[in-house]
């Protein structure tokens, strides 16, 4: 005979497991962005007015840039998420001025990360506060700027290089994170020209960087005149024919971004062939914070990249709300698991540790010797955000 006691006994017991686990994480989530905030706030005072964190050098000391650097958009865009926890007034002003410093960037047609820098910090604002009046301007000039960065014949948008460089037309992968603010400037103003260049980038990339497994050239090379594909390499990561980490990560979250914006499926498909690339791949480490380069010569030895970790699980998080059920558990899962071992030694640091920068053990640029193994702005940026999409 079917004993309903005892199911009810066990479901009662599963739910409160389930229950118990959910409030501790809910409890790490807040402590973790509590200390973020005080070490944010530190960080804020230490830093002169027109200059933004980067890194640290050798001998642990602060590394900072200005502006027209490509990660100037994440240190504002950070306390804008700090702000959106705690609503502390003076994080918020911190936000503000950060923000109002990189502003002038809106005007930059040199490089591409004018996304990076103008969405991560003015569209922040922007999202959280619903000023637009000191925001749209700013966020409709980004757009036209990095619009003219955009080829009709190629169909993509030139990562690096001169807008009348004839000889190269170089684009990275990286370059799927700054169509988001091309999308939503279409969604602020109704010109949908800002959308059909993001779209164009999207296929354009979809075609040409990706192999059948679902991994990523990190720079393809196009013939300006013609929109042929001229070469295919890499510049950060081990080898051509590698998988460049945090790359493979942009990817991952560029899509789950373009499906966000399109509801086309061929970029919900993509998002999940680099996320079966990603976390079925025999050398992603048992942590889930994955080296460098997943084909890097000297696994297991090699160093692991916090900051492609940190986007990879923002990512995932995302992409868990698009999918069926049995998919959305594995991808939160995972996420879960990478955000918890980034919030613990040894990757997160203390208050007063590391300049205060959230996380260590990323790595910018190995092949060139720069940022290796060191704390990065933008391993904070998608760390925190995270912690802000687990809610």
């Amino acid at each position: 005979m079917f004993n309903f006691r005892r199911l009810f006994l066990s479901l009662v017991f599963v739910f409160a497991v389930k229950f118990s686990f959910s409030q501790t994480i809910v409890l790490s989530r807040s402590t973790d962005l509590k200390l973020a905030a005080r070490q944010y706030k530190l960080m804020d005072q230490s830093l002169a007015p027109d200059q933004f964190p980067r890194s640290l050098d050798t001998s642990g000391n602060l590394v900072t840039n200005t502006r027209g650097w490509w990660t100037s958009g994440f240190f504002p865009g950070s306390l804008w998420y700090l702000y959106e926890f705690t609503k502390h007034t003076a994080v918020k002003n911190a936000a503000i001025r950060r923000t109002k410093a990189v502003e002038k960037e809106s005007l930059n047609t040199g490089d591409h990360d004018i996304g990076f820098k103008i969405w991560c910090s003015v569209g922040n604002q922007l999202r959280i506060t619903k000023d637009t009046a000191a925001t749209l301007p700013i966020i409709i000039d980004a757009a036209k700027s990095l619009s003219k960065r955009f080829n009709p014949t190629v169909g993509l948008i030139r990562s690096w290089g001169k807008l009348d460089d004839t000889k190269e037309f170089l684009v990275i992968i990286d370059n799927m994170m700054n169509l988001e603010l091309l999308f939503e400037t279409t969604k602020l103003t109704g010109d949908s020209s800002f959308y059909k260049i993001a779209i164009s980038h999207a296929d354009k990339t979809l075609a040409n960087h990706y192999r059948p497994d679902g991994s990523s050239y990190h720079v393809v090379n196009y013939d300006s005149k013609t929109g042929n594909v001229i070469g295919k390499r890499t510049a950060q990561g081990f080898a051509d024919s590698s998988a460049w980490a945090r790359g493979q990560a942009w990817g991952l979250y560029g899509y789950t971004m373009c499906y966000r914006e399109t509801k086309e499926k061929r970029y919900l498909d993509q998002a999940n062939k680099i996320a079966g690339f990603l976390l079925k791949h025999p050398n992603l480490p048992a942590d889930k914070i994955p080296y460098w380069d997943f084909n890097a010569p000297n696994i297991p030895d090699a160093l692991r990249d916090a900051s492609a970790s940190a986007i990879m699980s923002s990512a995932l998080l995302e992409l868990s709300q698009y999918v069926e059920l049995k998919e959305s558990a594995f991808y939160q899962n995972n996420a879960m698991q990478i955000i918890r071992n980034l919030s613990v030694a040894p990757y997160r640091t203390e208050l007063n540790e590391s300049r205060n920068f959230l996380l260590k053990h990323s790595v910018g640029h190995l092949p060139a010797k720069s940022e290796v193994d060191v704390p990065l702005s933008y391993a904070d940026y998608y760390y925190l955000e995270a912690l802000m999409r687990m809610k």
